[in-house]
């Protein structure tokens, strides 16, 4: 439905933190013409626990308004309160986006029945096509294979899972339980990518795809249509890369990546900063691995 390249596209801010709103429209434009099938708007990347309501708003408003159907636009609607999380993803569905991404309700830590509920009260509160957004590792808590199965099965607009518990078994447990050819599993990290295609995944939510759009998608196309041994060099290549883009908390390494590659996209917002050195030194090597700088 939304392709299997989509890029969790970072936030633009200024030097004063506000909210850059022609700079996110200019990346968004970007992102397509490098090979985004969709663009996921206020996700992680994009910062979402510092951006307003307000601002996540006008964001996909103003995206969806410049990209129009070049690409799908997917919101970053889920947070840990349920009714917030209705509440924007009914106004993301008034403004026109193509569909949502619920994260696991974080910090509060909601049991596998909670999460089973909380997902689909969201989820029965649109008509709009519904990812699950699984990262233990940012959540505390996991959406267990038997808990995303049972909303595959009662409620039809949940249409995937962006998968990053760096688990492939969760994977083929997911994929074995639902009877769905709609249902389908992007892979959470980059450097998973291959992993979650070789078991039955079928694209990426991703990060490096704001530097290196165009390789990720040959990558996958060479997977999908058989050239296995262009895919894992494809991979292999741009592994560096994929590292250096989490040497430190996502996206303050991106948006280093950006302004050393020619496309400043300004700082992260507190409680974020800037990379140091050490980090700075990690990704600029990567990057001229790959000729970019």
């Amino acid at each position: 439905m939304f392709g299997r390249l989509i890029t969790a596209m970072a936030t633009p801010f200024k030097e004063d933190y506000s909210l850059d709103v022609k700079r996110a429209c200019e990346l968004a434009e970007r992102l397509v013409e490098e090979g985004s099938d969709g663009i996921l708007v206020a996700g992680t990347t994009g910062e979402s626990p510092t951006l307003s309501e307000e601002e996540k708003i006008e964001l996909f408003r103003e995206i969806k308004n410049v990209i129009k159907d070049k690409a799908s636009i997917i919101a970053g609607t889920g947070n840990y309160n349920t009714q917030e999380s209705i509440a924007l993803t009914k106004a993301a569905e008034e403004v026109g986006v193509d569909g949502v991404l619920l994260v696991a309700p974080y910090y509060n830590k909601p049991p596998q029945d909670g999460l089973y509920a909380h997902f689909k009260a969201v989820a029965n509160a649109t008509s709009l096509p519904v990812i699950l957004y699984n990262i233990p590792s940012r959540t505390g808590v996991n959406i267990l294979p038997p808990t995303v199965i049972r909303l595959a099965k009662e409620v039809k607009n949940f249409i995937g899972v962006k998968e990053a518990s760096q688990s492939t078994d969760q994977v083929v447990e997911i994929l074995r339980g639902i009877d769905r050819d709609d249902f389908v599993i992007y892979s959470g990290d980059d450097s998973f990518t291959m992993p979650i295609l070789s078991v039955g995944g079928y694209g990426v939510i991703s990060v490096a795809s704001h530097i290196v759009g165009r390789e990720i998608k040959e990558m996958m196309n060479s997977f999908v249509f058989g050239d296995v041994k262009k895919a894992v060099q494809i991979n292999k290549r741009l592994f560096p890369l994929f590292k250096s883009l989490f040497v430190t908390t996502n996206p303050i390494p991106l948006k280093e990546a950006m302004r050393l590659t020619g496309f400043d996209i300004g700082p992260p917002r507190l409680p974020l900063v800037r990379a140091g050195e050490k980090e700075i030194g990690v990704i600029r090597d990567s990057l001229k691995q790959l000729g970019l700088i």
